[in-house]
């Protein structure tokens, strides 16, 4: 059987990335990061544009050498399509359509999300229909049904902030460069997870909030951790509360992530038990949180699930996710019209 060869590309925020995927196998996966974004503390949206014009020729020609294939080669080009920075996705989609239309091959258009959670369908390992999935990242966190590899429904999600953002939220507040998501990971490996006790939001269904936790720990550092009231009135001096970063680090991190890390398990394993589902994936930048990990797997062995996580390639923002989307998506012969616009917004 002839193999069914796919370029994509990804450009949603600050990565540009190309990857090839035949016939579902992912043959190269290449990724620039952009450093430039360090200094300012977060992702700038006009130089992630810029730099996505810089790097994604160069990303995309590695691409094609690593696989060992020409774009001759190629039965489809697909590309992230919504959600994102619309600069950044605009340099990715415009990109795409001008090789879809100089080539003369079917355009796939791919929503982000839903390929965060078809990374898991890239290793021989692989869940089995139905499944949910966790998909946590900076801008989103959303727990998904899955009964095909494009039949997808969002079952809940953040009401306010993601998962990512309470991240290095906190990781700011405890003066972390960026991204400090990794960081608080990092430290909290050191840490005592229940030195102190943050609170679980109790909202229904299967939904998630972190608004009110970030501004518990907000409160808490602000008082110095003193009785660990979380009002502004008992703030601390500036040189108190440095003090008591300082001298608690890890198990402020790892106190902190272990009740992010409950939020969202504690919600998928009601789903679970909700809907008698076994196949259970996590996947999204937030993914690639050793302690999310280890947790997620723990709680797998103690309630009998089947547990899946993607390689930590495919957790964070990259083209071989689009790929293996991609793929399926030209199965079922869902291609895009060159006017399809990228979207901020979408799932």
């Amino acid at each position: 059987m002839r193999k069914i060869n796919i370029l994509a590309i990804e450009s949603s925020c600050d990565e540009t990335s190309a990857a090839v995927c035949s016939s579902g196998a992912i043959l190269s996966n290449r990724i620039a990061t952009q450093a430039v974004h360090a200094a300012h503390g977060g992702v700038v949206p006009e130089l992630a544009s810029r730099a996505h014009m810089q790097n994604i020729v160069p990303v995309v020609d590695v691409a094609l050498k690593e696989s060992g294939m020409q774009l001759g080669d190629m039965d489809a080009i697909a590309f992230t399509q919504a959600p994102g920075l619309i600069g950044s996705l605009l340099v990715g989609g415009q990109f795409a359509k001008s090789l879809s239309l100089a080539l003369n091959k079917p355009l796939i258009a791919v929503n982000h999300m839903q390929a965060h959670v078809l990374a898991n369908l890239i290793p021989e390992h692989k869940p089995s229909f139905p499944f949910l999935c966790l998909t946590v990242s900076g801008g989103h966190t959303q727990i998904v049904k899955c009964t095909a590899p494009t039949k997808l429904e969002i079952i809940g999600e953040t009401i306010d902030d993601a998962a990512g953002e309470a991240f290095d939220k906190a990781a700011k507040m405890l003066g972390l460069p960026y991204p400090g998501g990794p960081l608080v990971d990092r430290y909290a490996k050191e840490g005592n997870p229940n030195r102190f006790q943050f609170p679980e939001p109790r909202i229904p269904g299967y939904n998630f909030s972190f608004s009110g936790l970030k501004t518990a720990i907000l409160y808490f550092l602000r008082n110095a951790g003193t009785a660990q009231v979380y009002k502004e009135e008992f703030a601390a001096t500036e040189a108190e509360r440095k003090r008591f970063i300082d001298e608690n680090l890890q198990d402020i991190c790892a106190s902190v992530q272990q009740r992010i890390i409950s939020i969202l398990l504690n919600k998928l394993g009601r789903a679970a038990k909700d809907l008698g589902i076994k196949d259970l994936c996590i996947a999204g930048g937030v993914s690639a949180n050793s302690g999310l990990r280890k947790a997620f797997r723990e709680m797998g062995e103690q309630q009998g699930w089947n547990t899946f996580i993607p390689d930590f390639q495919y957790c964070t923002d990259n083209a071989g996710m689009i790929a293996i989307t991609g793929y399926y998506k030209y199965l079922e012969r869902d291609f895009a019209d060159l006017s399809i616009p990228s979207m901020a917004r979408g799932f």
